[in-house]
C-alpha cells in the first residue's frame, strides 16, 4: 500500500492520503451522503458537532466487528481558522472524522503556504492543487465539508465543486438546502 492507492474497507472505496508506520490515514474517494455539520444554526465547534457525534456513533456501527478493530482512536487538533481567527475548540479523540484545513490542505498537493497567508485571496484558496481535492456525489462534482470552523462559529471550511479550499465556509445548519458532502476519513491498522 502506499499514498493515492485506492483500497476497499466497509462498504466505501478509500484513497490512501499518508502512511505511518504501522498505520494509514484514508478518506473515502467519493462524497458518501450529504449532511449538515450541526442539527441547528449556532455558534459550534467540531467537539460537539452532530457530525462529529454521527461519524464516531452510527457510521462507525457501519462496520463490522473485524474492521472496527482495525480503526484506530486517534487526538485531532481543532486549530483556529488562520485567515478569520475562529475559535477550532477543544482537541477531540476520534475514530472517524473530516479532514481539517490545514490536512487538506498538505495532503492533497502542498497548499499550505496558499493557507498561512491570506494574502489576496479573499474567500478560498484555488491553486494547482484543485483538480487533486475535487469529489464526486452521484456522479457529479458537489462541494464537501472540512472540520475547521469558517467565517465564524456558525460556519465550517469546506471544499467547493471545483475543489477550491473555501476557507469562509458554509453554514452548519439551513443552507445551502443540500447540507454539503461528507467524505469520513480515518486511521487504519495495517498490521496485527
Amino acid at each position: 500500500m502506499k499514498r493515492k492507492d485506492l483500497i476497499t474497507f466497509g462498504n466505501n472505496i478509500w484513497r490512501v492520503l499518508d502512511i505511518k508506520d504501522d498505520r494509514a490515514l484514508i478518506i473515502t474517494e467519493d462524497i458518501i451522503e450529504l449532511r449538515w455539520y450541526h442539527n441547528d444554526f449556532v455558534d459550534i465547534t467540531w467537539e460537539e458537532s452532530e457530525l462529529r457525534r454521527y461519524l464516531n456513533n452510527e457510521f462507525f456501527n457501519t462496520f463490522n466487528r473485524e474492521e472496527k478493530g482495525k480503526i484506530l482512536s486517534v487526538e485531532n487538533s481543532n486549530l483556529d481558522n488562520q485567515w478569520f481567527k475562529t475559535k477550532g475548540g477543544a482537541n477531540t479523540t476520534d475514530k472517524i472524522f473530516l479532514l481539517s484545513l490545514e490536512e487538506v490542505c498538505g495532503y492533497f498537493g502542498n497548499s499550505n503556504e496558499n493557507l498561512k497567508i491570506k494574502d489576496n485571496q479573499k474567500w478560498l484558496i484555488s491553486d494547482e492543487n484543485d483538480l487533486n481535492r475535487q469529489a464526486k456525489y452521484s456522479n457529479i462534482y458537489h462541494w464537501w465539508r472540512l472540520r475547521s470552523p469558517g467565517y465564524y462559529g456558525r460556519t465550517s471550511a469546506s471544499v467547493n465543486s471545483n475543489g477550491n479550499v473555501y476557507v469562509r465556509g458554509n453554514g452548519v445548519y439551513g443552507r445551502p438546502r443540500d447540507g454539503g458532502g461528507v467524505r469520513p476519513a480515518l486511521w487504519l491498522k495495517l498490521v496485527e
